[in-house]
């Protein structure tokens, strides 16, 4: 600074230095539009299709900062395939052709560029189309830019409608470098122009998107904003953006990284993963357990894993869970849990006392006794207690003689009555005989 500049200066070159304040709302912006671009709930580009398929990722452990989308160790871009269609007409000056490569440049920047990543490609039309490099063709973002600071304006006309057909027809194919169905990636084009198409733009941007192509519109100064809204996907005030000047567009791509932005939600800690928090490359993230444990249906929380049902617990008889997530062995009744916690071993019941006999236990080996008596006694029918040998022969004999007393007994009285049963039969007879007898001498 020169020494001779007066004090005011002095005082008043900070605010000097200060940026200008934003230009005043243009007429042309209309309700329902974003001006210097929007991002969306989630910055999720592709909302036609389920998310990308998520690659291994990394449990997140730690605390993140709140720091907003584009905070360091929080935002990181998600593969695309996506297509630039850039205006070239004769209305686009040369400088402004220029800056609308940097803002192309720019967005390439904040994104991961890579077969597994981000492709891009780059259409440029006016009255024809031409497509400058394929998705397949830029694997490195330096090539890429440098592929992007060559493409030269076309001059004449501005057949919107003609390019969007050609992105979808040629640049969108797997054969131009597109991943298929299977993969879940999702197809973006931004198309960025500031005219009014020369073309129908309303059915043929109907069909990319019913295509599965997600379309950003760009509009700039004069651009039309209901051709806009015809080009763009629903919501339009996600994807209609507008600058006033092609000076202001590069603005664009801050708001463009913000769309395309994977919000790392573990770092911001609002997962709500009681254990582990892992991040999706999508976007999105899922919970994870403790070794032990598996996730409850809320996917959130987690319960000690029943280590016993997945039969891994390698106890030889009875497996039992604990509430810690772990488990323990033990043994069916007649066994004993050896020193590896997990085998058993037969229990002997005749040394342990608790056997019931009488006399004699024997041990069978097999987890299982039988009860035996002395010399001179026998075993009760309760196979436990025993009896003397004689006093059981003396009450066989008792008990044998007094059957058969009862026998006789009884059978004398069956004589009896046979006796008497007969003589009264003999004396029916005699009365029948004696009837019988008079009628016929009558």
């Amino acid at each position: 600074m020169p020494r001779h500049l007066p004090g005011l200066l002095l005082l008043l070159w900070p605010l000097l230095l200060l940026p200008p304040p934003p230009a005043a709302p243009s007429p042309m912006a209309r309700p329902g539009l974003r001006r210097l671009g929007t991002r969306g709930p989630g910055g999720s580009p592709g909302r036609r299709g389920p998310a990308p398929a998520a690659p291994a990722s990394v449990p997140y452990s730690g605390t993140g900062q709140p720091g907003g989308a584009r905070g360091a160790g929080v935002c990181k871009s998600r593969p695309l395939d996506l297509v630039f269609i850039i205006d070239s007409s004769r209305s686009v000056r040369p400088l402004e052709f220029t800056k609308v490569k940097t803002f192309v440049s720019k967005i390439i920047d904040t994104l991961d560029i890579g077969p597994m990543d981000t492709r891009v490609a780059v259409v440029n039309y006016a009255s024809t189309v031409k497509i400058e490099f394929h998705l397949q063709t830029h694997s490195d973002k330096q090539s890429l830019k440098r592929a992007v600071a060559r493409i030269t304006p076309l001059s004449t006309g501005t057949m919107s409608g003609l390019a969007i057909q050609t992105a979808m027809d040629e640049a969108f194919t797997v054969e131009a470098g597109a991943r298929g169905p299977s993969s879940n990636i999702p197809k973006v084009a931004i198309i960025v122009t500031d005219g009014r198409p020369q073309d129908q733009v309303n059915e043929v941007a109907a069909r990319a998107r019913a295509s599965g192509i997600e379309l950003y519109a760009v509009g700039v100064d004069r651009a039309d904003m209901e051709s806009l809204k015809m080009m763009a996907s629903e919501p339009l005030d996600e994807h209609v953006f507008y600058v006033e000047t092609y000076g202001v567009i590069e603005k664009l791509s801050s708001r463009f990284q913000e769309t395309f932005c994977a919000i790392d939600k573990c770092a911001l800690n609002t997962h709500g993963c009681e254990h582990i928090c892992v991040n999706d490359r999508t976007g999105s993230y899922h919970c994870e357990c403790y070794e032990g444990y598996t996730l409850n249906e809320d996917r959130k929380t987690c319960s000690a894993q029943d280590q016993c049902a997945l039969g891994t617990h390698g106890c030889q008889h009875i497996c039992v869970n604990d509430r810690a997530g772990s488990h323990h062995c033990e043994c069916y009744e007649g066994y004993t849990l050896n020193e590896d916690k997990k085998t058993c071993s037969v229990l002997n019941q005749c040394a342990l006392g608790s056997h019931g006999c009488q006399h004699i236990c024997v041990y069978d080996g097999n987890a299982s006794y039988h009860c035996d008596c002395d010399t001179g006694y026998t075993l009760n029918e309760d196979k436990k207690t025993c009896s003397a040998i004689e006093e059981a022969r003396r009450l066989i004999s008792t008990e044998d003689a007094c059957a058969c007393e009862a026998t006789l007994a009884f059978q004398d009285k069956v004589n009896s009555y046979l006796q008497r049963l007969n003589s009264k039969l003999d004396d029916i007879l005699e009365k029948l005989q004696a009837n019988e007898y008079g009628q016929v001498h009558r």
